[in-house]
């Protein structure tokens, strides 16, 4: 048996994305002869390089639910611009329903420190340094998608420099002077 980090049920498939599958939840239908299973998948796919997506599938095998699943994220992906390859540019913060999340920006050699749904999608879009918290709701499916919901207010400094009207020189210049960080993208 693999350790857990290398199988973590994770796929790399020739089209070059990584599934990652998160929550498996089976479901029981009494019927007149007994029960009937289904199962729901809810899976995160992503390039590694800022691509990722998530997708929900039902059906009454696993296999296909995880099929399913994965197609779906693959119609509704988003692009969230990293740092240097491995960080945020900016902390943010997510909801959904009762889930709330923080991701705040991480140094170089800090990993990603976050839980498994939030974990699961930081690694499937390339994310190296992030500190991550839920609050809230532990459902899986609040929980990645509160996640979305940060990753999608994530401005690359271009476009927050592009909308203020001024060089985004100019704006890393004043982050140098602020936070004595110099990192150039």
């Amino acid at each position: 048996m693999a350790p857990r980090n290398e199988r973590n049920d994770r796929e790399e498939r020739d089209d070059g994305f990584v599934d990652k599958l998160v929550h498996i939840n089976r479901v029981a239908k009494v019927v007149k002869g007994g029960r009937r299973f289904g199962f729901a998948a809810l899976v995160v796919v992503g390039d590694l390089k800022g691509r990722v997506g998530f997708g929900h599938g039902k059906a009454r095998e696993v296999p296909e639910a995880i099929r399913k699943a994965t197609e779906a994220a693959k119609r509704d992906l988003i692009f969230v611009p990293l740092r240097d390859g491995r960080t945020l540019h900016h902390d943010v913060h997510g909801r959904h329903g009762a889930g709330k999340v923080i991701l705040r920006m991480a140094e170089a050699g800090t990993g990603i420190i976050a839980g498994g749904p939030m974990r699961a999608v930081f690694e499937a879009v390339g994310m190296h340094d992030v500190v991550a918290k839920s609050l809230g709701s532990s459902n899986p499916y609040n929980m990645v998608r509160a996640t979305f919901d940060a990753l999608k207010v994530a401005n690359h400094p271009k476009d927050v420099a592009s909308r203020r009207g001024i060089k985004y020189s100019t704006l890393q210049a004043r982050r140098r002077d602020v936070g004595g960080v110099s990192a150039e993208d």
